[in-house]
């Protein structure tokens, strides 16, 4: 009787079906939830809206009459957002490590691939939407700024130089989320983005002024320089090939060697 019992046991356990995979798209929502649940994951995203309202006050009150338009608005804006969303995007990842709470989602979702794979996704959301937020808020005080000096209403920013402008930022964000998964540590990756966007395109031009070989090469090895035309909207064949060949040395491959790491890192 009980050979019977066990055999019909392992039978049902054979036929049971398998559990369904959880979706991609709700470890994408539960990754967005956390971005904001935290107190500083909130100021953090917080700060975009806020830094968005002082740059375009600062542009009302303190730039010149003449130079009241939308793209002054637009590059006051962008400087904050080139500083804040690569920061999101580091602690997206390394919150996970520095707050101990990896072992809990990795347990819920053993598959660390499909974690990351939900972080990125939800760091660019975030990162997009937060540059349609400053583009309104930088809309909002051409048409307020205008309206208080009496000057005329200039929208002197295209459709593809705004795509430009979100690119270029959503790139800087994917830095910071590629150092976030190199070093899986907020300090380690916050300084190495800093030593990176700051420290690194410094040296590059001093060597790019006394050295002629290497301002000739610089456009293919400087990811920041590469960026920079982005902004400027001087977007022609060699520049894209200049982004593109610049980005996998400084993007694509750290990135893959982080995710090697990240693959084998003990989890505690």
């Amino acid at each position: 009787m009980s050979a019977t019992i066990a055999v019909d046991r392992d039978r049902a356990v054979e036929n049971r079906a398998a559990p369904r995979p959880i979706p991609l798209s709700r470890i994408v929502g539960v990754e967005l939830r956390k971005m904001f649940d935290t107190r500083s994951g909130f100021w953090m995203l917080a700060s975009i809206g806020i830094s968005a309202v002082l740059a375009t006050g600062a542009v009302i009150l303190w730039a010149p009459d003449d130079e009241l338009t939308y793209a002054t608005f637009a590059t006051a804006i962008g400087f904050p957002m080139a500083v804040i969303l690569p920061m999101i995007a580091i602690l997206a990842v390394t919150s996970e490590w520095s707050q101990r709470t990896g072992l809990t989602t990795l347990t819920l979702v053993p598959h660390r691939g499909r974690v990351v794979r939900a972080k990125a996704i939800a760091a660019v959301t975030v990162g997009v939407a937060s540059m349609m937020v400053a583009f309104t808020v930088g809309a909002l005080g051409n048409l307020l700024g205008t309206a208080i000096t009496g000057t005329d209403l200039v929208w002197n920013v295209t459709a593809t130089e705004l795509v430009n402008i979100v690119l270029a930022n959503v790139l800087g964000l994917l830095m910071g989320f590629t150092l976030g998964v190199l070093f899986r540590n907020s300090p380690g990756a916050i300084v190495g983005y800093f030593v990176y966007s700051l420290l690194l395109p410094t040296l590059a031009e001093v060597l790019a002024a006394s050295q002629a070989w290497f301002a000739d090469l610089r456009p293919w090895v400087d990811f920041n320089y590469a960026q920079g035309a982005l902004f400027d909207s001087d977007m022609g064949a060699e520049q894209w090939a200049n982004l593109a060949v610049a980005g996998s040395l400084w993007l694509v491959l750290p990135l893959a060697v982080g995710l090697v790491l990240l693959m084998r890192s003990e989890v505690k």
